[in-house]
């Protein structure tokens, strides 16, 4: 009776071991031009600094100068009445009382020609939720941006979706275009493509939405087509063999293989839009992030870290919308 031996093949070897000596020297190569090594240096005495292993750090002055300047966050409104145009002292915001208060006023002196400080009376309105309202407002902007984006994107995406799927396009040219089309859309980045698009429509949401949609197309555009090619042949020639048309194949057979799948690449896409619609809003097109920029440029960080606060909050309900639907229709 003859035995065959069982050898257990090893776990790596000399193609294996060159491969990953490539990876580390690419990782070494790479990350010294990204200042990697600086950066773990940095974060390690900034973590030695808050252990009260070292005095002080970079990182830990920086984040300590955030903190002091960005709490306690900004949420009420002060303007001086001056500066409102039609104020009506009898129709004021809720909530909101007139206040007087003395400020320091530079002032020349018409007898001695020198600039002295003199003090003075003047009238604020306070609105004590004011500018937290005033940022809820933006943020409804920024959804509406991303809502609007997300709707674009999926109208746009269905046809190239159509022609990027090998089943479906109608010939190879239609389908190399759509590819083509749907790699353009992905590879360019939304915050470029709202730099060109604020030039051509002027600083507001249009530019905003705009680019997130074509973005958000191309996204949609290549993995719907991944989902049609791969859903079960079998349904679809079957009622080709009844005579049915491709539209008909298409929303019989397909579609409800592959709804689960679209509807959470879509979800992804809103979540996705909502996020980036802060960042694109950095360029002038729409939304909470003009007012980021804004606010930062001036280094109103209270008002940064208001405005941060409610971008956490609706990114938050916003998975847990997403999360909820998602166990709906899976």
């Amino acid at each position: 009776m003859s035995t065959t031996a069982w050898k257990i093949p090893a776990p790596y070897g000399l193609r294996t071991l060159l491969t990953l000596l490539l990876v580390l020297a690419v990782c070494g190569f790479t990350g010294q031009r990204v200042e990697i090594g600086r950066m773990l240096q940095l974060t390690g005495e900034g973590l030695m600094a808050a252990v009260g292993l070292r005095d002080s750090s970079q990182v830990s002055t920086g984040m300590a100068s955030i903190g002091r300047n960005m709490f306690p966050l900004q949420v009420s409104e002060r303007t001086e009445i001056s500066r409102i145009e039609n104020f009506d002292r009898q129709q004021l915001p809720p909530f909101a009382f007139i206040e007087r208060e003395s400020v320091d006023e530079p002032r020349l002196n018409p007898e001695t020609l020198q600039m002295e400080t003199q003090q003075a009376q003047r009238e604020v309105l306070v609105e004590p939720l004011g500018y937290l309202w005033h940022v809820l407002l933006k943020m409804g902007e920024t959804l509406e941006i991303a809502l609007w984006a997300t709707l674009l994107a999926v109208l746009l995406s269905l046809p190239l979706a159509w022609f990027s799927a090998t089943n479906y396009s109608p010939n190879r040219l239609c389908y190399s275009l759509a590819r083509a089309l749907v790699s353009a859309l992905r590879a360019i980045p939304e915050l470029v493509s709202a730099l060109l698009l604020v030039l051509a429509y002027g600083f507001g949401p249009i530019a905003g939405v705009l680019a997130l949609a074509l973005h958000g197309a191309g996204f949609l555009g290549k993995f719907y087509a991944e989902d049609i090619e791969t859903a079960d042949d079998k349904p679809q020639e079957a009622l080709r063999a009844i005579g049915a048309s491709p539209l008909q194949v298409m929303r019989h057979a397909v579609l409800p293989q592959v709804m689960p799948q679209f509807i959470g690449y879509t979800l992804y896409v809103l979540d996705r839009n909502v996020r980036m619609a802060t960042v694109v809003g950095l360029v002038g097109a729409g939304g909470i992030g003009q007012e980021l920029k804004g606010r930062y440029d001036m280094y109103q960080y209270a008002h940064v870290g208001t405005i941060l606060l409610a971008i956490f909050v609706t990114v938050f309900l916003l998975d847990q919308i997403a999360a909820r639907l998602r166990r709906r229709f899976a």
